[in-house]
């Protein structure tokens, strides 16, 4: 049981490095709940793959000091769509 959530730590850690996924992203592809993938590459990676997990702590990073943008553009793009219809 142990080894599998470790790879699947991994899994979710290499996911985000290859197409710079947010954590929701990576959640719906696989199928688990945010919170799960967020513990797994924010907790379990940095004891299994520390230079793994650095590169992923890079990415969120990244994706959590642009979250304002994107939810501001959904937002926009929310109000143009209604006022469409």
């Amino acid at each position: 049981m142990r080894e599998d959530i470790n790879e699947r730590a991994i899994t979710f850690g290499k996911h985000i490095c290859d197409s710079g996924n947010t954590v929701r992203q990576t959640a719906f592809i696989f199928g688990t709940s945010k919170s799960t993938v967020h513990y797994d590459v924010s907790h379990r990676l940095k004891k299994i793959d520390f230079n793994l997990y650095k590169k992923v702590n890079k990415i969120l990073e990244k994706n959590f000091s642009e979250k304002h943008i994107r939810g501001g553009n959904s937002t926009k793009n929310k109000y143009l769509k209604i006022k469409k219809n």
